[in-house]
């Protein structure tokens, strides 16, 4: 909800739920929008789609004195298929790269609260950049592909190693590293 100086302080804890307030939805369009528009430039304009209307918003939050202050994490999650989960357009913003494990957080969020819903198969096109640390998180690899002028990598998460969540929105809290 307020822009914080990061080069003097980075939040210690997060919180990481579903999307739930209009800030929060509007904190993660933003987040977005500066990760695959301005920074990568994958995309003119905007980087919205026909999933955005169909998919659950995820999101890393950081805190200020124990309350919600911003977004600067945020991944969506959509069922294509009964069972067949995907996710896409994990993004964490540059200050909070190098934290801790918000994307890590988030990727888990994710699987567990589709694997709460009856997923038998979750899926993600991963810029190959990032497929070491989906690799870590117990993800296979299954092709390469061109999305957007970008290498990417479908990537399927191994579902025994999340367990159920029925409730994204509660959630749980996470410290950073530093």
């Amino acid at each position: 909800m307020s822009d914080l100086n990061h080069s003097a302080f980075v939040s210690p804890e997060f919180l990481i739920r579903a999307a739930t307030e209009t800030w929060q939805m509007t904190g993660a369009a933003r987040l977005r929008h500066r990760v695959f528009v301005e920074e990568q430039a994958i995309f003119t304009g905007h980087d919205r789609d026909a999933i955005d209307r169909k998919a659950l918003t995820l999101v890393a939050i950081s805190t200020l004195a124990g309350e919600p202050a911003e977004v600067v994490g945020t991944v969506r999650i959509h069922r294509s298929a009964p069972g067949v989960w995907w996710g896409s357009r994990l993004a964490v913003a540059p200050d909070y790269r190098r934290v801790g494990r918000l994307g890590a957080e988030l990727i888990r969020l994710a699987v567990s609260t589709a694997n709460g819903q009856g997923c038998v198969q979750f899926n993600a096109h991963v810029q190959a950049r990032n497929e070491g640390l989906f690799r870590r998180l117990h993800w296979q690899p299954l092709a390469t592909v061109d999305l957007h002028g970008v290498p990417h990598v479908h990537m399927q998460a191994s579902l025994p190693h999340y367990p159920a969540i029925p409730d994204p929105a509660i959630g749980w809290s996470a410290r950073s590293r530093r």
